[in-house]
């Protein structure tokens, strides 16, 4: 299956992260899955006048298109023309190539949430008039129409996240090559459910503490960050703490708050990402899925019953308190 893979407007983060892919690393994964990059801004050797043929021949339908993925926002500014953001040495800017791309490939693949849903191109006044493929923020309708649908049945695939796991787009080539992804393997946000239909929450190494209540109050602590550092991990989805980036890292692990970076419009909170937004000392962003009164009074009984390892290890940047050995029976 041919890939054609185009950059718009945003940071190349996700290429970067799908270099970083590593079982299987992104040559495995292409041979393994029978798919091949017919051209890559960043990878390919083809570039100038002959990348531009390639590009006109899969337009005009002379090479099957298999697969178009687009990482990036794409820029609708001046005035709708989308001249802000041209394919150097075409003549055409990326707005009208992802257009005529797109109505000719199989399936269509927003890679990373810029590309997905507008994100963090978008912020800040979008002074470009940047949207996502087929969403702008949470709104169906983006670059191309909410009822688009690849020649494949499919609407847009958001493999949202910024920048996004490598082994979810990985994932998602290897099904789309099976013929094994399909709409209800889609969230309403057209996420592949098999990363979506987990939250960050789960497999988070700060855990126990979230369970006690037991808080970190400053980004270098081993506590729980949702009462005070703005944590979202039980609201956001993705698998990130389940498989590990590179098979060790996450956000949580890593000490930083989640964000969650696969929603649309994360990237403007409307407040820092660092601080927990509350109403009478209660946080704002409780657990989607729990009514406001069961949390606070579980949180009351939590925080009654925490162990003194946890208070202590809460608040340091480094075990204090080691697990007691357990007693005997006598």
């Amino acid at each position: 299956m041919n890939v054609l893979w185009l950059q718009a407007a945003g940071c190349g983060g996700c290429t970067m992260s799908l270099l970083c892919a590593e079982s299987p690393s992104l040559p495995d994964l292409m041979v393994g899955a029978g798919l091949r990059f017919l051209w890559h801004p960043s990878l390919s050797v083809e570039t100038g006048a002959e990348a531009g043929a390639l590009l006109d021949r899969a337009a005009e339908g002379e090479i099957p298109l298999d697969i178009l993925c687009v990482e990036g926002a794409v820029a609708r500014g001046p005035n709708g023309t989308g001249r802000y953001q041209m394919l150097s040495g075409t003549g055409r800017s990326m707005l009208d190539w992802v257009d005529r791309l797109a109505h000719r490939a199989e399936h269509v693949v927003a890679v990373g949430s810029c590309a997905a849903f507008g994100g963090v191109t978008s912020a800040g006044g979008n002074p470009s008039d940047a949207a996502g493929l087929q969403f702008e923020g949470a709104h169906p309708g983006g670059i191309l129409a909410a009822d688009f649908r690849g020649r494949g049945g499919l609407p847009v695939i958001n493999v949202a996240g910024c920048p996004t796991h490598p082994d979810w787009v990985g994932e998602t080539l290897m099904l789309l090559a099976a013929g094994a992804l399909g709409p209800a393997d889609l969230d309403d946000f057209a996420r592949p459910r098999f990363y979506a239909e987990h939250l960050v929450h789960h497999g988070c190494p700060r855990n126990e503490f979230y369970e006690y209540k037991a808080s970190a109050t400053t980004l270098c602590e081993m506590g729980c960050m949702m009462e005070h550092l703005g944590c979202v991990g039980t609201q956001a989805v993705g698998d990130c703490n389940i498989r590990p980036w590179n098979g060790q890292g996450s956000c949580t692990r890593a000490g930083y708050p989640c964000i969650s970076c696969t929603a649309p419009e994360f990237e403007e909170p409307r407040h820092a990402f660092t601080a927990t937004p509350k109403v009478a000392g209660i946080p704002v962003g409780l657990p989607a899925d729990m009514p406001k009164a069961w949390f606070m009074a579980l949180a009351s009984l939590s925080k009654a019953a925490t162990p003194e390892r946890l208070s202590r290890n809460a608040v340091s940047d480094r075990v204090e308190v080691l697990p007691g050995p357990r007693k005997p029976r006598t």
